[in-house]
């Protein structure tokens, strides 16, 4: 079985910080139109600009999917705007303000809800046009059944296109492996996004299949409800157009707080890192590395990152100039250097990588990004091996400081090390996050067998 090739950036992934720049731009510019009083606007607009995020991310005022209808967009203005009052007189009891005009700052709210509604009830009408007009910004699926509920729904994507999906074709299965091997093949080849089964066609055997299938090439798989023993699992329920679809697999990362709080960690650890460490370990070091081999002071090498999307990834140079740097490190490797060995048994050629967490690229805990020829090895090998990717790689992860970092020498290196980090995917907390980055800590500190 091939493997689909890596997936590009959308440009829809850029709608979503777009609507939260533009919102941030008109509460905080909106401040200075209306007389409200207000003596301390810095600190007005530090508290309203948190109290809008911290709204935002708990009603999940940004989470409208191609499949939300107006009313549900409606609900989200009147909830986020309902939380807004509340956190924007509450400013005048915690900072103390009785001058503030009370009438002003209601023309401030109308104002604000004014605009704000008709940016978001404006983006959400020209991006449904967009889809059903232009056809962009679509997603290819197929479907695997023949139930009502399964007709039911290639109507909707036939007929609703300004839900953005592209229905491509529909695989009847009826327990024949050479059917789902075809329809594994379609899929590849026609670059699908998301699958839709249902479950009642299904024998257990196919769904594991499929399953596995839909993991190790980063493709969204939805069932159709039935009474199988999917159900067992924790599944997450949506619907489209009143017919019911269940996501297989629901990661913490993506919700909309949980992204917020790991992204804030990520920007404040790598900002000390890089001003406190790296602004004066740089010059040392890269003296250090340059003395000692001809070369940069640091290596970049294009790594597979969230979704198989490349990105250059950093790292102090270690080794002397060669042809063969696809080819990871292994014990007494010739190719290192004398400082090289002292970095790499310490840890501090991976610092560079905090760069690439402030750029967006890497989070400071997560998989580990690996070699692109890794991913041609172990992708089609490794159970569920591509899950990995539904997050951004990290710099240390569950797998390194429970052992399993460096070279690959044995099957059960790779295997143990996608088992800890499809179990960190699934069960992400930012508690893991802490325990991970201290338990890191002291494995530096003590030394690691396999850093070298």
């Amino acid at each position: 079985m091939k493997l689909r090739l890596p997936k590009t950036e959308r440009n829809s992934d850029y709608i979503k910080p777009l609507s939260y720049v533009m919102d941030l731009v008109v509460v905080n510019g909106l401040a200075f139109l209306f007389q409200t009083l207000i003596t301390n606007t810095i600190l007005f607009g530090i508290y309203i600009s948190c109290a809008w995020i911290i709204i935002s991310l708990k009603s999940n005022f940004y989470s409208v999917q191609r499949y939300t209808s107006i009313v549900q967009v409606l609900r989200l203005i009147v909830v986020q705007f309902l939380l807004f009052l509340l956190a924007l007189y509450a400013f005048i009891g915690f900072f103390k303000q009785p001058n503030i005009s009370r009438v002003g700052l209601g023309n401030y709210l109308l104002g604000v809800l004014s605009i704000v509604s008709i940016i978001k009830l404006l983006l959400f009408i020209l991006l449904n046009k967009y889809r059903s007009t232009q056809l962009g910004n679509y997603r290819n699926v197929v479907v695997l059944g023949d139930t009502d509920k399964i007709r039911q729904l290639i109507y909707v994507f036939n007929k609703k296109l300004d839900f953005g999906f592209k229905f491509k074709r529909q695989f009847v299965l009826k327990g024949d492996e050479f059917s789902l091997k075809r329809c594994f093949n379609f899929i590849i080849e026609n670059e699908i996004d998301e699958i839709y089964a249902s479950v009642a066609d299904l024998s257990n055997k196919q769904i594991n299949k499929i399953i596995d299938f839909a993991d190790n090439n980063l493709i969204e798989l939805k069932f159709i409800p039935d009474n199988k023993d999917i159900y067992s699992k924790k599944l997450k329920y949506e619907y489209y157009d009143y017919i019911p679809i269940l996501s297989l697999r629901n990661i913490p990362i993506e919700e909309p707080i949980n992204k917020f709080a790991k992204r804030l960690l990520d920007i404040l650890i790598s900002t000390g890192v890089i001003f406190f460490i790296l602004s004066w370990l740089v010059p040392i070091l890269g003296l250090l590395i340059v003395l000692e081999s001809k070369g940069p002071i640091f290596f970049r090498q294009d790594r597979p990152g969230i979704k198989e999307r490349g990105f250059g990834c950093y790292k102090f140079r270690s080794m002397a100039i060669n042809s063969s740097t696809e080819n990871s490190a292994t014990r007494n490797d010739p190719r290192i250097t004398r400082i090289g060995k002292f970095i790499r048994r310490t840890s501090i050629d991976e610092l560079p990588q905090f760069f690439n967490v402030l750029f967006g690229q890497m989070s400071v805990v997560g998989p580990r990004p690996h070699l692109w020829r890794q991913n041609e090895i172990y992708g089609s090998t490794v159970s569920k091996y591509m899950v990995r990717y539904f997050v951004k790689p990290g710099i240390t992860g569950l797998a390194q400081i429970k052992g399993y970092r460096g070279e690959i020498e044995t099957k059960e290196d790779i295997i143990n090390r996608t088992k800890y980090d499809v179990f960190y995917i699934e069960n992400w907390s930012i508690l893991m996050d802490f325990n991970i980055v201290i338990q890191t800590i002291l494995n530096i500190v003590k030394g690691e067998d396999k850093a070298y």
